[in-house]
């Protein structure tokens, strides 16, 4: 597979191939990272497909697509896997994974992953005033952040809407000088500190290693 857009990856998601005999559900967020693993590791019987990545602004609509994919394709795969978190979902996107029968990735977020979860849990309490970004959100940064906070209108609003945070801490998946130095702008377009913190792939690799 050629890498998916960024744009479409936000937006529409991505669909599967049809090849493989486990379908990976992930957000349009982790797709590139999926793929990258799956290349890197000749994991041709793992098969990907992505909900809009946007719906972490939507999370109401998670649960919901989730479920409409495993029943559309269930009959195609043996096994489903779902990189998702909670995603703002109130656990609703657990529940569902239950009914379903799917195992799912645990974490409160997605982005979670890439440092690990439980890294990230013991992180928690000291990073509060701590905004993240990954690779994919550092790309996306005006689709995500800017433009839905209305700062390409009003600008002057960051001191509003993060006034509150300290920093912004950059979870990076790769070493890419020009995606550190868009990050970098991101932290300054947000009144913010800037840290850069290596992660690589994080758990995915874990969760996905072995299966079928």
């Amino acid at each position: 597979m050629n890498a998916p857009d960024d744009h479409r990856l936000t937006e529409t998601g991505l669909p599967p191939e049809g090849r493989g005999r486990v379908l990976v559900i992930g957000c349009g967020a982790l797709a590139h990272e999926i793929l990258a693993l799956k290349r890197i590791n000749g994991w041709d019987h793992l098969d990907l497909t992505c909900l809009p990545a946007i719906w972490h602004n939507h999370p109401d609509r998670i649960a919901p697509g989730l479920r409409a994919l495993v029943e559309r394709h269930r009959a195609a795969y043996p096994t489903i896997l779902v990189a998702y978190a909670d995603c703002g979902t109130g656990g609703d996107l657990q529940r569902t994974c239950a009914e379903l029968g799917v195992e799912m990735m645990e974490g409160p977020h997605c982005y979670a992953f890439f440092e690990g979860a439980a890294a990230s849990a013991d992180r928690a309490g000291d990073e509060i005033d701590a905004f993240y970004l990954t690779d994919f959100l550092t790309r996306q940064f005006d689709a995500f952040v800017w433009r839905p906070l209305g700062l390409d209108r009003h600008p002057e609003l960051a001191t509003v809407y993060f006034g509150n945070y300290r920093r912004l801490v950059y979870l990076a998946q790769t070493e890419d000088a020009a995606l550190d130095r868009q990050a970098e702008a991101c932290a300054a377009r947000l009144g913010l500190a800037y840290e850069r913190r290596p992660t690589g792939y994080g758990d995915l690799a874990g969760f996905l290693a072995g299966r079928g």
